[in-house]
């Protein structure tokens, strides 16, 4: 049986959140860029060395920081993507608040010190609890949905 979905127009919130979090990506994307110039660790390497390297360990967090957030990414935008579909205006105040933790998170990840990472960043994790629980929500709620009549003969 087919279900149709009707997008509520507060879906929206829930786009432009996924949109500020591609371009925080993004943002990231370039510091890592500016460290690998200021601490000279040229590509393909991925992480510096500490024998090679005196600022290797704040290169690297700057690093980690970012790649740590690429492998959310696909998490964080499905659960958005699929909860904001029935709790649109919920998932996308999530979806802000795991933005805004996520930016956090870099900028204490890039600190050096990793402890500081989650100091206020450490949000991005409950927030994403509640991204998980709102498409959970929804798709209990495809598999419980009552069908609608099946048939209305006389009707054209």
């Amino acid at each position: 049986m087919a279900v149709v979905l009707k997008i509520q127009k507060e879906y929206g919130y829930v786009v432009l959140v996924v949109v500020l979090y591609a371009i925080l990506n993004f943002w990231m994307g370039f510091q890592v860029g500016k460290a690998r110039r200021k601490y000279k660790v040229f590509y393909p390497t991925l992480y510096a060395l500490e024998s090679e390297n005196k600022d290797a360990k704040l290169f690297n967090c700057i690093q980690r920081g970012h790649q740590n957030s690429l492998e959310m990414m696909p998490v964080f935008f499905v659960m958005t993507v699929l909860g904001g579909i029935q709790h649109p205006l919920i998932a996308a105040g999530l979806g802000l608040l795991y933005v805004i933790a996520r930016f956090f998170y870099f900028k204490g990840y890039s600190t050096g010190v990793p402890d500081n990472r989650l100091k206020i960043g450490g949000l991005n994790f409950l927030a994403l609890i509640g991204l998980i629980i709102c498409a959970a929500s929804f798709g209990i709620n495809l598999v419980l949905r009552e069908p609608l009549a099946t048939s209305f003969r006389g009707i054209p």
